[in-house]
């Protein structure tokens, strides 16, 4: 048994997916997906430029192909997960893996979330929070807003590991009231992602998500806005929804999959199993070359 953490945007790199095309299975898959799409992502994955791989209506792409890859070379290997997650548009891929959307409703999907967040334009940013409580945070976020600038957190990573985010002066008010805190990084995103500077993009995406096809999942999904399991169709459509604008609880995320099952995280990125372990959950990354032997060993004892 293993639990399917799937990685989101902030975790794009120039190069990645390049060991996932030595597999030809995920070869193939990677293959089908730019075949969706109006213009391939393989390119831009392999050789950039930076700016335009980070940009918010191709990182979400990107990182959505290399998990559906990755998902398949653990098919391949013969594994199946006991229950699924993903990190914000990582959620998307949790869903396919559990059977809720095909790969190609998965692709769609991901490419609309992708056109109307990047559509709202720039209207904030986020920054990690290091070394406070997220009630601390919280307590600094709420000193920090102002009449047309709010700021939220936005992303409960790991304990000591808090992402707000807002507009940029309330940001920065933020980071002047934080002395206490080790270290203050700003995410290079294009926006202010799970706060209410997104509720522009929402209609669209509810519209979306609502008409999309979807089955009873196959295993439990851990939604981001309630971090427990639920094989309740309805509460995963409305859930996918209002993570546009809500809080990610990644921490209780963890810890849910981790009560059921050690996990794996799929895709290209070795950000979220870095993040368990803040956590004092149990997960591999598939971006080690040596995971699948570890993963074998795992599942036998």
């Amino acid at each position: 048994m293993l639990g399917y953490l799937f990685p989101g945007q902030g975790t794009v790199r120039i190069g990645m997916g390049a060991w996932l095309r030595r597999r030809p299975a995920a070869r193939e898959r990677l293959d089908r997906f730019d075949a969706l799409l109006t213009r391939p992502i393989s390119p831009l994955c392999a050789r950039g430029p930076m700016e335009r791989l980070v940009a918010t209506e191709h990182a979400q792409v990107a990182v959505t192909a290399c998990n559906l890859a990755a998902l398949t070379v653990l098919e391949e290997e013969g594994y199946e997960p006991a229950v699924v997650a993903g990190h914000s548009v990582g959620e998307l891929s949790a869903l396919h893996a559990a059977g809720v959307l095909t790969f190609d409703d998965t692709v769609r999907l991901v490419g609309i979330r992708a056109r109307l967040m990047a559509g709202v334009g720039e209207t904030g940013g986020m920054r990690a929070v290091m070394g406070l409580p997220v009630e601390q945070v919280e307590d600094l976020a709420e000193a920090a807003c102002a009449p047309g600038e709010p700021v939220v957190v936005g992303l409960e990573n790991a304990p000591g590991h808090v992402v707000v985010s807002g507009a940029l002066p309330a940001l920065d008010r933020l980071a002047a009231l934080a002395t206490a805190a080790t270290k203050i990084v700003a995410l290079r995103v294009g926006n202010a992602f799970h706060s209410p500077l997104m509720a522009a993009a929402v209609p669209g995406w509810a519209e979306a998500v609502r008409e999309a096809p979807m089955r009873e999942p196959r295993v439990p999904v851990v939604p981001n806005v309630t971090g427990e399991p639920t094989t309740d169709l309805g509460t995963l459509r409305e859930a996918l929804i209002a993570q546009l604008t809500g809080r990610v609880l990644w921490t209780r995320t963890v810890t849910a999959i981790d009560a059921v099952a050690p996990g794996v995280e799929v895709g290209d990125s070795k950000v979220l199993a870095g993040l368990s372990r803040r956590a004092e959950a149990r997960c591999l990354s598939m971006a080690d070359p040596g995971t699948l032997r570890r993963l074998a060993k795992t599942v036998a004892a």
